[in-house]
């Protein structure tokens, strides 16, 4: 197979060699006035009948009889039939037309019609090679089907499966609708540093490099939170940014190592206010991907976002789930035995909080199918959310779940710089301990809190995930036009 490429891409070479002698280099040309799109002829046929168009795209097939041939070009929208012959060409040009490659970029002119059989058409008068295909499209590349291939090649796989474009116009409309949502709720969008200086905002490996100049080791960020609450501090009131993150673990069907997120924060309002924007971007982006339908199907699972969403305390989801009461007692050894008996792994010196949130993570996630906010996360793993007034070894956190998924995560703030400075020790301490994704002391951090940061709701949402819910998509990488791939050796 390889043999035969080879021998191909060699005969496609000394077509190319051959233009360039004749001085008809299709690279040298640097634009092509098209006028048209497949889709629109298609769409409004009575509107382009017998009108003269001129259209561009990528030639996918071709069919010579003689005297006349039958092609297919399929620009960004759709794929048409294109009808030519000797006539309407000319013997010089229909000759060429004869020696153009399946995959060429061509430019086409002529009038639109049916065909006998119905199928509208270009009856081309005029055609041009716009770009020489060097390389055949891969054997059957219509419905290629080879999952690495697809994800290494993109620009292959868009080409052989048009409907994956669709999936990307989608996670386009959803970030427009995201967007639209937040500036019209008076927030603004900010930018801030991708390379940090400590790796702060969420506990996770970071990607280290070097910055050459200043001779010190930075990061890629992981979150870019600490410094949307420094603004908040300087007196913006509503603040967003839609962006890369970076964390260097695993790679499966939910992650890749970069990965797209919108964080945003209020200052004067709670984490109920967040579950309040949470419902109602859902409701926007309902209204622009599925024309305003609040129940759509999740891989066999009809999810319906109809507010206001479930919500459960993680407490009363674990007594729910797993059938362990954590309110009934202060002590972590009165839980451990059934923890164990559930199957739940668990370090010998655990805390209360910290058994609480392991029960929960191995044990209940799994049910969470229906939109559905878990509130209340222990304060061991919550290290920048507020303590509930009402029981301090929790925090005014929620995630929120759909299909089994965490979808976002979101707190009222922590904005206590004292509280916040022990907190980042601790953390420090799991660093010391061996736990590499716990966070880092940062010093100007909580100097900013010093000044004052006013009572402030905080919410991050994946926007990969999100893309895969209402695209039905089963892998982060079939919402991401370049996922990361292990390189081929």
């Amino acid at each position: 197979m390889e043999e035969n490429i080879s021998e191909i891409v060699k005969v496609r070479k000394e077509k190319l060699a051959k233009l360039v002698e004749e001085g008809r280099n299709p690279f040298e040309i640097v634009k092509y006035d098209k006028d048209a799109y497949a889709s629109n002829i298609k769409a409004d046929f009575d509107s382009f009948d017998h009108k003269t168009v001129k259209i561009a795209g990528r030639l996918v097939s071709k069919r010579v009889m003689g005297k006349a041939s039958f092609a297919h070009v399929m620009d960004s929208t759709d794929k048409i039939q294109i009808y030519t012959s000797r006539d309407s060409l000319g013997e010089e040009a229909y000759a060429e037309f004869k020696k153009f490659d399946i995959g060429d970029i061509v430019g086409v002119e002529g009038f639109v019609f049916k065909t006998q059989t119905g199928e509208i058409s270009i009856h081309a008068e005029k055609m041009i090679l716009l770009a020489k295909s060097l390389q055949p499209l891969p054997e059957k590349f219509h419905g290629l089907t080879d999952v690495d291939l697809r994800y290494r090649q993109r620009y292959v796989d868009l080409i052989a499966n048009p409907e994956v474009k669709e999936t990307f116009i989608t996670r386009s409309k959803i970030i427009r609708a995201i967007r639209s949502f937040l500036d019209g709720e008076g927030f603004i969008e900010v930018e801030t540093p991708i390379l940090n200086t400590i790796a702060g905002g969420a506990s996770a490996r970071p990607f280290v490099t070097h910055h050459n100049t200043l001779d010190i080791d930075m990061y890629m960020r992981i979150a870019p939170e600490l410094y949307l609450k420094r603004l908040i501090v300087g007196g913006f009131e509503k603040v967003y940014e839609m962006g890369r993150l970076f964390r260097n673990e695993g790679m499966d069907t939910k992650h890749n190592p970069e990965f797209t997120t919108v964080e945003l924060y209020q200052a004067y309002t709670d984490y109920y206010g967040m579950m309040d924007i949470t419902e109602r971007l859902f409701e926007k982006i309902c209204e622009v991907v599925c024309d305003g339908n609040k129940k759509i199907n999740y891989q066999g699972v009809e999810l319906d976002m109809t507010a206001p969403w479930k919500k459960m305390t993680m407490i009363e989801a674990v007594k729910e789930y797993v059938g362990i009461d954590f309110s009934s007692s202060d002590n972590v050894e009165d839980f451990k035995d059934a923890a164990k008996a559930k199957g739940v792994d668990f370090e010998d010196d655990v805390t209360w909080g910290k058994l609480l949130y392991e029960v929960y993570d191995q044990k209940v996630e799994e049910h969470l199918i229906q939109p559905t906010f878990i509130l209340d996360y222990p304060v061991e793993v919550s290290p920048l959310a507020k303590r509930k007034p009402s029981d301090p070894r929790l925090t005014e956190r929620f995630e929120f779940f759909m299909c089994a998924r965490e979808m976002g995560n979101a707190f009222s703030e922590l904005n206590d710089p004292i509280d916040q400075k022990n907190r980042f020790l601790a953390q420090v301490a799991e660093r010391e301990k061996g736990d590499d994704e716990a966070q880092m002391m940062d010093e100007d951090y909580v100097n900013a809190l010093m000044y004052g940061l006013p009572p402030t709701g905080g919410l991050g949402i994946g926007i990969d995930r999100l893309v895969m819910l209402f695209t039905n998509q089963a892998s982060i990488r079939d919402v991401l036009l370049f996922p990361t791939m292990k390189p081929i050796k």
